[in-house]
This record gives C-alpha cells, structure tokens and sequence, in this order.
C-alpha cells in the first residue's frame, strides 16, 4: 500500500511547483483570461444589444415602409378616382356640347330649310302665275278676235264679279 500513500517530503516538494504556478498563474495569466473573458462577455454583450437595436430599426423601418405603402396605396386609389370623377365630367360637358351643337344644327337646318321651302313656293308661285297670265292670254288672244266673243266674255266675266260679291 506504500505505492498509494505519498510522503511528506513528496508531497511538500510537489506542493512548492504547484504555489509557484498558481502564483505565477493567479498573478499574470488570470487577470489576462479573466480581462479577455470579460471583454468577449462585453462584446457578445454589445453585440446582441446592436442586433436588438438593429431588429428594432428594421422593424420600425419595416412599418414606416408599410405605412408609407399603405399612404401611397390610398393616393393612387384618391387619384384613380379623381380621375374617373374627371372622365366622367369631360364625357359628360362632351355630351352636352354635342347636344348643344346638334340643337343648333337642326334648328338651322330647321331655318334654312323652311327659307328653302318658302323659296321654292315663291318659285312656283311665280311660274304659275307666269304660266297663267300665258294661258290667259293665249285664250283672250283667240277668243278676242272675235266681236261677239268679246262680248260674251266680258258679259260672262261681270257675272262672275257680282256673283262673287253677292
């Protein structure tokens, strides 16, 4: 069982490397480890508070953008139909100068058209009264020539006159 119990001075000699190194170790290398721990601990620390920061922004800019979408979706739904109300308002005035503009038409269609009518009465008119005063006067002009025709005709023509009054 010796080879399982160590001795003192084994133990004592081995006891003084172990101090030396912890020493060594607690005095200079810990502070290191422990300050470069720490900073990794402060940057992971900083790194997550960026990325939250960062998630925060990207949120907010996604909802801006949202909103900014959604704005100009109204706008573009708000001109759409001021521009339907437009089309509708030119078809409209369009319509109603178009009517305006056939009632003037047909009214002076209207006009000319009974000046022509009124013309053409005049015309005929004239060209019956042309045609009867020669009919007339080709029948006087055989009928006369003749002295008892004359008469007759004259005597026919006072009858006609007093009959027309009477």
């Amino acid at each position: 069982m010796e080879l399982f119990t160590p001795e003192v001075g084994l133990i004592f000699w081995m006891l003084i490397p172990f101090l030396i190194i912890f020493f060594v170790l607690a005095k200079f290398a810990w502070p290191a480890i422990i300050k470069g721990v720490n900073d990794r601990a402060q940057f992971i620390d900083d790194s997550i508070q960026s990325a939250k920061t960062a998630n925060e922004k990207l949120e907010a800019i996604q909802k801006e953008g949202e909103e900014i979408i959604a704005k100009a979706h109204n706008e573009q739904l708000r001109i759409l139909n001021e521009a339907e109300d437009m089309r509708k308002q030119m078809i409209d005035e369009a319509k109603n100068q178009a009517k305006i503009e056939s009632d003037k038409i047909m009214q002076n269609t209207s006009v000319e058209i009974q000046k022509e009518k009124e013309d053409i009465l005049r015309q005929v008119r004239s060209e019956i009264a042309s045609i009867s005063i020669d009919i007339a006067e080709k029948v006087l002009r055989g009928n006369l020539d003749d002295k008892n025709a004359q008469k007759g005709m004259i005597a026919k023509l006072l009858e006609e006159i007093e009959h027309g009054k009477n």
